[in-house]
């Protein structure tokens, strides 16, 4: 994957601002400092590969030695892992394949559930202050919108399934809609026969 260099590097950029910058998680940075946790996403050829050190995480995309832990996942799991809680529940559910030491993924998912999460001060290095703060500010309305306008269509839709089921016929009146129908039919059949006779003796 050609893009590849451009994620790792933002990525490695990300890791280093999120995990790096907050003296307060240097204890759980400690426990991670000269492992190997590589991540190999079921979309993408090229595994993303995190080398812990004291100042910052490198992330590779090559390594020749065996890594710590290995873990393979699909994309969309990867946010999971900023619930540390579910890590367990992921990997008996199966979205998660973790070989070699489990610690490691796990204390990769504990710094960064303590690690404090600001997207504006994130994209500042790259945008300005401002700028980042203006862009994290209409994402969170968006995403404030999108919730709304979900759960809006979701009463809706409840709503709309009631009133139906309110109008749905009982079976009382389903039998009785198909007693008249075939009357119908009947009565019908009964008038082409006369029709047929008032023709044949003409």
């Amino acid at each position: 994957m050609l893009l590849m260099p451009l994620i790792s590097a933002t990525l490695e950029a990300v890791l280093k601002r999120l995990l790096y910058q907050d003296r307060a998680i240097s204890a759980a940075r400690e426990r991670l400092k000269g492992k190997v946790l590589r991540f190999e996403l079921a979309e993408w050829e090229t595994p993303v590969i995190l080398v812990f050190g004291e100042r910052q995480v490198d992330v590779l995309n090559a390594w020749d030695d065996v890594a710590d832990c290995t873990v393979r996942t699909r994309f969309a799991t990867l946010p999971a892992l900023l619930e540390r809680q579910r890590l367990t529940q992921l990997i008996k559910q199966g979205f998660l394949d973790v070989e070699g030491d489990p610690q490691c993924i796990q204390q990769f998912a504990a710094l960064l559930d303590m690690a404090e999460f600001d997207a504006a001060e994130l994209l500042a290095p790259w945008v300005g202050d401002i700028a980042a703060e203006g862009v994290t500010q209409a994402v969170a309305r968006r995403l404030t919108e999108a919730r709304r306008l979900l759960r809006t269509g979701q009463g809706r839709v409840a709503q709309a399934m009631t009133d139906e089921w309110r109008l749905a016929p009982s079976a009382l009146e389903l039998a009785w809609f198909c007693d008249e129908v075939d009357d119908v039919t009947r009565a019908g059949e009964n008038l082409a026969a006369r029709l047929d006779k008032l023709e044949a003796s003409r």
